[in-house]
């Protein structure tokens, strides 16, 4: 039996993620968590409790998001399996989910056969990822030998932190209200800020997020 632990900051995901696995037999939700603070707190907690075999982590969370958790549970327990789940466009967090040592990414439209083989797969130990994601997987990694490629957008290049700060300034947020998401100062969010747009090529925020809208990372 595996035991996973479904971290989702909506209570009614995390009851729909518990009902779907509850029809596998080999698979048991054994905790929950609204946070990532609380994801890492149960992982770690010691024997006599019994360990988790599996992580479904949401990407999309207040505070300590989803990509800042999964980095966290893969540097203080690298064997164990995550599997993100997010409903972004698989482009904008698939591959950057993987970099980080997720072992699967699963948008959360997929229906209830492909979550549960999805789960079952990281479980073993090995890595589960959708056509589309091996496609774009592709895009980004798999340049043939001696050919130059296509050039990535800018904003894959990005860092971790800056692409967090990148999608909040193109939804609109200021540095005052991004600082206080994130947990930083708001003179580090100012840095970043003045990185994002250099690399972008833009000059204000309202290009940035229209260069957002353009790259397909924000709605319009």
């Amino acid at each position: 039996m595996r035991r996973v632990l479904v971290c989702d900051d909506h209570l009614i995901v995390r009851q729909g993620l518990r009902q779907v696995l509850a029809d596998a037999e080999d698979l048991v939700v054994a905790a929950e968590a609204d946070n990532g603070p609380e994801a890492v707190r149960r992982v770690r907690q010691p024997p006599p409790a019994e360990p988790i075999d599996v992580v479904l982590l949401d990407i999309a969370m207040p505070g300590r998001d989803g990509l800042d958790t999964l980095r966290q549970l893969k540097a203080e327990f690298p064997k164990l399996p995550v599997l993100m789940l997010s409903t972004y466009p698989d482009r904008q967090y698939a591959v950057r989910s993987l970099k980080l040592g997720a072992s699967g990414y699963l948008n959360k439209s997929a229906d209830s056969a492909q979550l549960i083989d999805a789960v079952r797969r990281v479980a073993q130990g090995k890595l589960f990822i959708t056509p589309s994601v091996a496609e774009h997987l592709a895009e980004q990694l798999a340049v043939p030998a001696g050919a130059a490629g296509p050039e990535p957008p800018l904003h894959e290049r990005l860092s971790h932190r800056e692409y967090q700060v990148f999608r909040l300034l193109a939804a609109g947020k200021t540095v005052g209200e991004i600082a206080e998401q994130l947990a930083l100062s708001s003179n580090t969010v100012s840095t970043y800020r003045a990185r994002i747009l250099e690399k972008t090529g833009v000059r204000n925020d309202v290009e940035l997020a229209l260069y957002a809208v353009r790259q397909g990372v924000q709605e319009a």
